[in-house]
């Protein structure tokens, strides 16, 4: 198999993992879904870096930090406002195809948060641009949100070389535990 097929079979594998993970208690729970889109002007890289593997070209490994606000008509989660969204991950990105493994961290207007352990299978979009479809379970919360349980499904568009990113959805399939 060559390096594309193996990084792609790869991230699909950890996708379906992550997926099944944390299904356990959750299942008896009431499940709510909350959907929304972030617009690129409302995300910013903090933190990027991209590293030349050398092995071919446009081989990298990225470093990366997102961060999104949300100034009008933040999503609601358990009754709490949404008010920033921080995405801390390392991805493999060769010829346009590859993998990401990236933290959550959704920080409410009261200060409450949760996070989320997330996997991207990068590929390639249009016009030099890269699409990350990924998902990932939920592994804490604080305060109203401490039982929190559930999947985070994302979407995004970006360019890692210029540093840009696109529009994104995200959507959560979340109930509380007791």
């Amino acid at each position: 198999m060559n390096r594309r097929t193996t990084m792609t079979l790869t991230a699909m594998a950890l996708l379906c993992l992550a997926v099944s993970l944390p299904a356990g208690s959750a299942v008896a729970q009431q499940k709510q879904q909350v959907s929304f889109k972030v617009p690129a002007e409302n995300i910013k890289f903090g933190v990027q870096q991209n590293v030349s593997v050398g092995d071919m070209p446009n081989h990298i490994l990225r470093l990366f930090e997102t961060h999104a606000t949300f100034p009008n008509n933040p999503p609601v989660i358990n009754g709490l406002k949404l008010a920033e969204m921080w995405q801390r991950g390392l991805a493999e990105i060769a010829d346009g195809a590859g993998r990401t493994s990236s933290y959550y961290l959704f920080v409410m207007e009261n200060g409450d948060k949760f996070f989320v352990r997330n996997v991207n299978v990068i590929q390639p979009a249009t016009a030099g641009k890269l699409t990350g479809t990924g998902v990932g379970h939920i592994t804490g919360g604080t305060g109203k949100l401490a039982t929190i349980q559930g999947i985070v499904r994302q979407l995004t568009t970006f360019d890692p070389i210029a540093g840009a990113l696109g529009d994104s959805q995200i959507d959560i399939d979340y109930s509380m535990g007791k």
